[in-house]
């Protein structure tokens, strides 16, 4: 009868400790957040976005198809660009535009700007030679007509026993105020404004013009002329007039 008792005992304190279990844990009814991520075990990455879908913030690129390009990324510098290197202004001036892009089409290696830095380098080659009278100099720079007018000047001061001082100061532009493409012949048409000083000096080496203190803004339009069919890259002028 004891075995009995004991048995009956040991069964209620089970029902009890079952019961008690129940109400602490409760009972699963569907609506329970999900047990939190493992934190041994990496989380399942996301789905990538779908062929052709509009990519996510934050998604990796799945190739070249998501690049956009950036506008005027690697694009050709405009007709109209301008450059201040050295303080410099050079401008593809409206009126040259049509003729730059001709001459762009007949040759692409041709860009007004590095055009501008040569013209301004044989400008500058070009006043020191003819004031020195150093046509060895000037010969392969001008076309024909152009150094025989040269040659000329140099020969009719060198007969007056005269001689010319020319100090270029610097620039203040060199714009590209016209350009023409004539079959295969291209012409270019620079304006440059500089600061010089100029004196010219007679036999008994007076001041015959100019005045060696006075510095002065002179504007002169110089015309080079290539052929681009040409395998010479050189440039040589044909043509010089003052503006003002």
């Amino acid at each position: 009868m004891g075995n009995n008792y004991d048995i009956i005992l040991i069964g209620l304190v089970a029902i009890f400790l079952i019961l008690r279990l129940r109400a602490v844990l409760g009972k699963r009814t569907g609506n329970e957040r999900p047990p939190a991520r493992d934190p041994f075990n990496s989380p399942t990455p996301p789905p990538a976005p779908s062929a052709g879908g509009t990519p996510r913030l934050g998604d990796a690129p799945g190739g070249n198809d998501n690049v956009v390009s950036l506008p005027g990324a690697g694009a050709p510098r405009p007709d109209n660009a301008t450059t201040s290197v050295g303080g410099i202004r050079t401008t593809v001036l409206p009126a040259a535009s049509a003729g730059v892009s001709a001459i762009r089409t007949a040759d692409a290696r041709f860009d007004p700007i590095s055009f501008a830095d040569g013209a301004r380098a044989a400008f500058t080659t070009i006043v020191e030679a003819f004031a020195k009278g150093d046509t060895q100099a000037l010969r392969p720079l001008l076309d024909s007509p152009t150094f025989a007018s040269f040659e000329g000047a140099i020969r009719g001061r060198t007969e007056r026993r005269e001689k010319a001082e020319t100090t270029l100061i610097g620039f203040e532009a060199s714009d590209i105020a016209g350009a023409e493409l004539h079959d295969s012949k291209a012409e270019v048409t620079v304006r440059f404004v500089t600061e010089q000083v100029n004196v010219v000096r007679n036999a008994e080496g007076q001041i015959a013009d100019g005045n060696p203190n006075e510095v002065q803004k002179v504007v002169d339009l110089w015309t080079f002329r290539r052929d681009t069919k040409s395998s010479d890259p050189n440039w040589v002028l044909i043509k010089t007039e003052s503006e003002g």
